[in-house]
């Protein structure tokens, strides 16, 4: 539906209501138009019309002020634009699924469930694999109150404002006997249609097309104005879902919850289905596969769930994926095309990567012009050549790769590759590293296309978490050349990054003020900002627990970096390498300079005798007497090892208030479970 703005004169003829009994009425009449163009697909009235009792809204709202409601229609055309996107903790954890490439990975996933259980056939539900966005909704009271993204499974973003446009999504649940606290996780998606219309208007405005419609989906999500997020037409299925209130009870089946979902006028997926073992699961396959071409919208595989709910519970997770559920991917798409020329890329650690420049070409519902070629190695192997034709293979979101040359199509003028010897981002010289594949950019945290890059991940949220600093912005600061290093940020003023292009003095404050808050941090997350090759959060944080200061770490010997947890020879001498090179050291001190600082150290004496000691402990819900962090380190220095998910291995739940899923798979485990009281009567006195 169009909800366009009616011109004046026709404005005139439309009337606005005089009661709230009228207004009620003209809302559930909007509501029910909604659902049937949006979710059922089948419209009962002309977008003109729509249009006509949107605006008879519009102008009830504008003289009755006192009457609208927080789910009225109106909310959906946008709202104000933000500075950036808030951080938010999951309460249930958003976690990815394994993958299946073919039937032998789908034999052993169905195998280990039936040597778990002594069931003959079980029955799956089955969902197209939605090629989007993974979002969480909550519902308070049956009203919609928060979006997030997926993010990194524990920490997503705030898309509230965004999410709110999203037609098919309910601002209030129909119907009743919905949990007072309802979590609902889906997939934003966009339609191909709407993609190509995008696309056009992309092009006609003189702009970058989107590549395909899960990055236009993406793109479009991320935007701080709500209002252009609400004239791209993003579409949204249900698939599951996170915290829901304890005193609601779930039904047995997964197909069950689905339905209900269906019954608040929450859109499903029509294709969904059941299906019984593993033929049922292969011929749903085989469906799909051959409908793929014919979907408005995206789909990159299968995803089968166990349809028993307390078979699901029993199975639990692993550190990142339901043991339950599992993702059949289609298999890859290639295609041929002329390889037009060579280039290289820069990575942020310097990397030079080779990267083939194609006859543009359709692969997978993607036009691709570019692929990678990873190495110098691979395309001495493959032996890849300037002009051949060659075959381009993409699955999924994988990275589209030169798979290699169509040799019976070999012209006789084609030209091998060489690497260049100056990068070509910044002219200096490109150098190989010993025994490796890999070619370097010497040019280090001079060269523009490290800088950037070191720049991102220096204010990173797991680094030094400095918020309103993104892409754009760094790209602005950088191209004119007001940072060079990340010290140089600290040096920023408000009057400056005020003069930036779309940013206003009350952004650039706040820019400006996470910028100065960053300045204490930690050791662990130190180390891991300075982005050394190979040095992830955890190497970061184990260097940090070892060498306690900046001092000893600067003079440890690659033998030394090697006692390490988590550190072998080639991260040791990424490590020495480092902190050898002199600008390095400058940038480090620096930092120091503009007043990066930490805490010192605080050596951790276990407790040997704790009821804690060698135990596996969760910690789930909200503590009063303190965070979960500090509950952490007190049971960590009891000898307990805390984890992230509930499992047969696990001897304790700290379960405080507002305790969600995993209170109650510990209960379907037989796990003790601890309250706050109870928690702190069995610690020692550390």
């Amino acid at each position: 539906m169009s909800l366009k703005l009616l011109n004046s004169a026709y404005l005139m003829n439309i009337v606005a209501c005089e009661t709230e009994d009228c207004y009620s009425q003209l809302i559930a009449d909007l509501k029910h138009h909604s659902y049937q163009y949006y979710v059922l697909d089948a419209p009962e009235i002309s977008d003109r019309q729509y249009d006509e009792l949107f605006q008879k809204l519009l102008i009830t709202e504008a003289k009755h002020p006192g009457w609208v409601v927080k789910d009225s229609p109106s909310t959906r055309v946008g709202d104000q634009p933000l500075s950036h996107f808030e951080s938010v903790t999951h309460r249930v954890a958003m976690y990815s699924l394994d993958n299946a490439f073919n039937n032998e990975d789908m034999s052993d996933f169905y195998q280990r469930i039936a040597d778990r259980f002594s069931d003959d056939a079980f029955v799956f539900s089955a969902e197209p694999k939605m090629d989007g966005l993974a979002i969480n909704l909550r519902y308070e009271q049956g009203y919609f109150v928060q979006a997030t993204t997926r993010g990194d499974g524990k920490v997503g973003e705030n898309v509230t404002q965004n999410v709110k446009t999203i037609q098919s999504i309910p601002l209030k649940l129909q119907g009743d006997h919905f949990p007072d606290v309802l979590e609902v996780r889906g997939e934003v998606f966009m339609l191909k249609s709407t993609f190509e219309k995008l696309n056009q208007q992309q092009l006609d405005k003189g702009e970058k097309p989107f590549a395909n419609p899960r990055n236009a989906a993406a793109g479009t999500l991320r935007q701080l104005d709500s209002k252009v997020v609400a004239q791209r037409h993003l579409s949204f299925y249900v698939y599951g879902w996170g915290e829901v209130s304890d005193n609601w009870t779930l039904p047995k089946k997964y197909s069950d919850m689905m339905h209900l979902f269906e019954q608040w006028t929450l859109p499903i997926n029509p294709h969904a289905s059941l299906v019984e073992g593993i033929e049922g699961m292969s011929d749903y396959y085989e469906r799909l596969l051959q409908l793929r071409p014919t979907l408005p919208y995206e789909i990159d595989g299968i995803v089968y769930k166990l349809n028993d709910i307390s078979l699901q519970t029993q199975l639990g997770f692993t550190a990142r994926a339901p043991r339950w559920a599992i993702a059949r991917k289609f298999p890859a798409e290639e295609v041929w095309t002329e390889l037009l020329d060579i280039d290289v890329q820069v990575g942020r650690t310097g990397a030079i990567t080779p990267v083939a420049r194609l006859q543009p070409v359709n692969v997978g519902g993607v036009m691709v012009s570019n692929a990678t070629l990873h190495n110098m190695d691979e395309i001495q192997r493959k032996d890849v050549r300037i002009g051949d034709t060659v075959i381009v293979r993409r699955a999924g979101d994988v990275i589209p790769e030169v798979v290699g040359p169509v040799l019976s199509k070999r012209p006789d003028n084609t030209v091998l590759f060489h690497m260049p010897e100056h990068c070509p981002e910044c002219g200096s010289e490109i150098v190989k590293e010993p025994d490796k594949a890999v070619y370097l950019c010497s040019g280090g945290l001079y060269c523009p296309a490290q800088r950037k890059r070191a720049l991102e991940h220096f204010v990173s949220r797991k680094a030094m978490d400095i918020q309103g600093l993104g892409t754009r912005l760094i790209d602005q600061l950088v191209e004119k050349e007001l940072v060079h290093h990340p010290d140089d940020l600290y040096r920023l003023d408000t009057e400056t990054i005020a003069g930036l292009e779309r940013m206003a003095t009350k952004s650039a404050q706040n820019v400006v003020d996470s910028i100065q808050g960053s300045l204490f941090t930690t050791f662990g997350r130190f180390i891991y900002s300075l982005g050394i090759p190979e040095v992830g959060e955890v190497t970061a944080n184990n260097l940090a627990q070892h060498f306690k200061t900046y001092d000893a770490l600067l003079s440890a010997s690659v033998d030394e970096f090697i006692l390490v947890d988590d550190v072998g020879e080639v991260v040791a001498n990424h490590l020495e390498h480092f902190f050898q090179q002199p600008h390095n050291l400058e940038v480090i001190q620096g930092l120091f300079d503009a007043g990066v600082d930490w805490p010192e150290p605080q050596e951790i004496v276990v407790q040997q005798n704790s009821p804690f000691m060698n135990k596996v402990v969760v910690i789930t819900g909200t503590l009063e007497s303190m965070g979960r962090t500090d509950a952490k380190n007190l049971l960590e220095a009891a000898g307990a090892k805390v984890t992230g998910s509930i499992s047969v291995k696990t001897d304790f739940l700290l379960a405080g208030e507002k305790a969600g899923s995993k209170l109650t798979k510990a209960e379907s485990l037989g796990i003790t479970i601890l309250n706050e009281q109870q928690w702190l009567e069995m610690m020692p006195e550390l």
